[in-house]
């Protein structure tokens, strides 16, 4: 008899609650008190998702950044040479009629070490012989040329600024073609200009570019900009000082051109051997002529100059 009026009384207050809404003030009471209860269990959770998200979105923003930095190294490495590129094209578009062609291999490496004697600028990068990685590769960072490979390891390889004093790199005047050298300084921030006569047409501003010339570096390539030009009437040469273009102390990551057949010179066409005469030959007096060659004893001999004047 209890369980039946319990169970009676129970589907009374459950349709009273359906209808009339009766226990809504003390649901409320009661999940007022359970919620800081309920937010103290889920609490561990609940920081373990929003943890976990925060590093797996950290790691991709970081992966996307790495990804961002390696191709805008790669486009501005060829995006440099459009300028140049678009001068040489405007000048000899009537002759050739056609643009030229990017076609380098480069290999992206990063700085590990500089070398610290003030006599020299050198500093190490992380690919070497197992890279093919070679001696005299030209370097690179997204602004211009750097230096070349001086000294290659196994895994690392040394590269010679630009601005070393013993480094000279071929170029040209952007404006004019003008051919020069630049030569290292010693100073990070300036490169000297020589045997450069006292009227070529250079100027401050002129955007100096790789020549192409030895076969190292490949050309139309960034490399300074004129900042000084002194004439002085009693010299021969004029006083040429350029700014490097590249970040020479900031750059971590550079690149390097692998130019396949730049380094190498052209086939010369091969020159055959005077022949040696034997020792049972005897060797023709000084001044004789061979037989072949000598002029046949029929025909007159040939006028000489001014002869047929007198």
């Amino acid at each position: 008899m209890r369980l039946v009026l319990l169970a009676l009384v129970s589907v009374l207050l459950m349709t009273l609650d359906h209808r009339q809404q009766l226990a809504d003030p003390v649901r409320q009471g009661l999940a007022a008190v359970v919620w800081p209860v309920q937010q103290a269990v889920s609490l561990p959770i609940e920081a373990s998702q929003r943890l976990g998200e925060h590093l797996a979105s950290r790691q991709q923003l970081v992966d996307e950044n790495r990804e961002l930095r390696r191709r805008y190294l790669l486009d501005q490495a060829r995006l440099q040479r459009l300028q140049a590129l678009e001068m040489e094209n405007q000048r000899l578009r009537d002759l050739l009629g056609s643009s030229g062609q990017l076609g380098e291999t480069v290999l992206i490496a990063e700085l590990t070490r500089v070398d610290l004697d003030p006599y020299s600028h050198l500093i190490q990068v992380d690919k070497g012989s197992v890279h093919q990685v070679t001696v005299g590769q030209a370097v690179l960072d997204a602004e211009g040329v750097m230096g070349q490979v001086d000294r290659v390891g196994t895994h690392g390889a040394m590269v010679r600024l630009i601005t070393d004093p013993s480094h000279a790199i071929p170029v040209e005047v952007n404006r004019n073609g003008l051919r020069t050298i630049a030569l290292g300084t010693g100073d990070l921030n300036r490169l000297e200009l020589g045997s450069v006569p006292i009227n070529a047409d250079i100027q401050s501003g002129d955007l100096l570019v790789t020549s192409g010339l030895g076969g190292v570096f490949p050309r139309g390539y960034p490399v300074a900009e004129v900042e000084r030009v002194v004439l002085d009437p009693g010299e021969p040469f004029a006083r040429v000082s350029a700014r490097p273009l590249a970040a020479l102390d900031r750059s971590r990551k550079m690149v390097l051109v692998q130019g396949g057949a730049l380094g190498r010179m052209p086939d010369l066409p091969a020159v055959e051997a005077p022949a040696v005469p034997s020792a049972s030959e005897p060797a023709p007096a000084p001044g004789a002529v061979p037989p072949e060659e000598a002029p046949d004893a029929a025909s007159p001999p040939a006028a000489v100059p001014g002869e047929e004047a007198q």
